[in-house]
């Protein structure tokens, strides 16, 4: 990950903070399987905040089934929260979703959503934390 993020960590430092499925997603860029993260079919009123540092990343509000097997929402808390990275990765062109705060890999962001924003971001659980409200 190159664009400096105001929370700079070290490897081992992330490694040793975090899960080891959350370690993969976050900081490599691993992907969970669908329909196995804790989640996916989560409907409790909260948000859903950042696993490596903390930041408020989405509401629960904003949560709805896709049908993909991960969790989906329309937007993200703000908008300047989420960096959005051109993905080349696996023979396909898709558009990755980092944490601006810490640039832990979340998931992908697509455009295939609902109204109002018609954006569905498709986000690994092991990326997460949740706080109910």
């Amino acid at each position: 990950m190159d664009t400096p993020y105001p929370i700079q960590k070290s490897d081992a430092e992330w490694r040793a903070e975090l899960e080891p499925m959350a370690y993969e997603v976050a900081r490599h860029a691993a992907t969970e399987r669908a329909f196995t993260g804790a989640f996916w079919d989560h409907w409790e009123n909260g948000d859903y905040h950042c696993v490596g540092c903390g930041s408020t990343l989405f509401h629960s509000d904003t949560k709805f089934d896709a049908g993909c097997g991960w969790p989906s929402y329309s937007a993200a808390a703000a908008a300047e929260i989420v960096e959005r990275v051109v993905d080349r990765s696996h023979g396909m062109v898709r558009v990755e979703v980092r944490c601006r705060q810490c640039g832990s890999h979340l998931g992908h962001v697509f455009p295939d959503g609902p109204e109002p924003t018609g954006e569905r971001f498709c986000i690994n659980s092991a990326a997460l934390k949740f706080d109910a409200k």
